[in-house]
């Protein structure tokens, strides 16, 4: 996917959102609804990595007027594997891959497996020393990640603008934009987030986000001085609740300009739409439109 590391940041603000199914005792209080939405968000994220879905991703290239003078998009199968999500590339602009492609495909899907059943195996051979300390490390990097969260909550200025109906959803609806004159503790997520301000509709019903428009407030720097995103950039966020027990991202997109490696100009639009969520199985397949 063109870019896509770039872009990965962007994730940061989406994953606090994540809210709880029982209501706080303020309601009415923004802030302490995401504080204490954003301390159980677990079993949402499990709960995603048991669906296999449908990924299209369009990529638009634009000039200085904001015109469009390219577009390329990609279909991908994504299912679990071992543990973790597995993209496997279906089509190319809405066609069929090429025989070739397809065998490409497949190597590259067994050569992935190998590699995590080989990882699942010297992880079934540790010692309990060592078990013990992956565990303490993982540990460690949720606590880190709460803690960013929490400073989130706590540098936002945040206000119920209101109520709306989405699909037929009641919604809050939250503004949100860093203090001023705060002081962030540093670290990868906050310094994307801190850059941002935007509008979340959150679900009534049982406190999920429904919807999350952001925009940057200032240029974000990625790789050190690799790539810049300049202020203004735009981020659109969609959910859609699965089988009744879960939300997940129904679409994903942003409308970006900044530069690569300081040098080539980047004017974007791209946006990945995921459809077709299934309950994975053992007989579940990386086909797409499979029934």
């Amino acid at each position: 996917m063109p870019h896509r590391s770039l872009w990965a940041g962007f994730a940061g603000l989406c994953a606090l959102l994540p809210l709880a199914a029982q209501a706080p005792a303020d309601a009415a209080d923004p802030k302490e609804i995401l504080r204490r939405a954003m301390r159980m968000d677990a079993h949402n994220r499990e709960l995603e990595r048991t669906y296999t879905y449908v990924e299209r991703h369009e990529t638009r290239t634009l000039d200085a007027r904001g015109a469009v003078t390219h577009r390329e998009s990609t279909t991908w199968d994504v299912v679990p594997l071992r543990r973790s999500m597995y993209r496997r590339l279906t089509q190319r602009d809405d066609k069929p891959l090429s025989p070739k492609e397809e065998r490409q495909q497949e190597a590259a899907r067994q050569k992935t497996e190998a590699a995590r059943q080989k990882a699942d195996a010297l992880r079934d051979a540790e010692t309990p020393a060592g078990r013990q300390k992956r565990l303490a490390a993982r540990e460690r990097a949720r606590q880190q990640e709460q803690r960013d969260k929490d400073e989130i909550v706590e540098g936002f200025d945040l206000r119920l603008a209101g109520e709306e109906q989405i699909d037929g959803i009641p919604v809050w609806v939250i503004d949100g934009a860093p203090r001023a004159g705060y002081k962030f503790k540093p670290s990868q997520l906050t310094g994307i987030v801190s850059r941002m301000k935007g509008r979340i509709w959150i679900a009534k019903s049982d406190y999920q986000p429904v919807r999350i428009e952001a925009e940057t407030t200032g240029t974000l720097s990625f790789g050190g001085v690799l790539a810049r995103i300049y202020k203004g950039t735009r981020v659109h966020v969609e959910y859609t609740r699965v089988n009744g027990e879960v939300w997940l991202t129904k679409r994903f997109g942003f409308t970006v300009s900044g530069r690569i490696l300081l040098l080539k100009g980047l004017h974007e639009e791209e946006d990945s739409v995921y459809s077709g969520f299934r309950k994975f199985s053992a007989d579940s397949r990386l086909v797409t439109g499979e029934p």
